[in-house]
């Protein structure tokens, strides 16, 4: 019913920036609780940065003031904008989203994940 596109992952040198992009289409009725997670070779996935239905945003601790998270409604898109980029911040980045399909009201919800994009920081 959903289905999710991811973009904007590439190769950067450190201290370079890249905006990541997680774009969903479907019968949406409205994202809820959406997020970027981050997972480096050998590594869990870790939470990078969400924003909870109400709209409280927040980051993990090693990423605040240089990652922002960001989401337009009207196009269901929810943004990831990595600025200072490090080495060791190299990974596939998931997004996430939660939130209820239908059309003139929702009708269920429903819980996804993007394919994931590769961000590589390295000179």
């Amino acid at each position: 019913q959903v289905q999710v596109e991811e973009s904007g992952g590439g190769l950067v040198q450190p201290g370079g920036s890249l905006r990541l992009s997680c774009a969903a289409s479907g019968r949406i009725f409205r994202l809820n609780n959406v997020g970027w997670y981050r997972q480096a070779p050998g590594n869990e996935r870790e939470l990078v940065a969400r924003i909870a239905d109400g709209g409280y945003i927040g980051y993990l601790d090693s990423v605040k003031g240089r990652f922002t998270i960001s989401r337009d409604n009207a196009k269901n898109t929810v943004y990831l904008e990595m600025s200072s980029l490090k080495p060791e911040e190299t990974g596939g980045y998931y997004c996430y989203l939660g939130g209820e399909v239908g059309g003139s009201w929702p009708t269920s919800r429903f819980e996804t994940w993007g394919q994931g994009t590769q961000v590589t920081v390295s000179s």
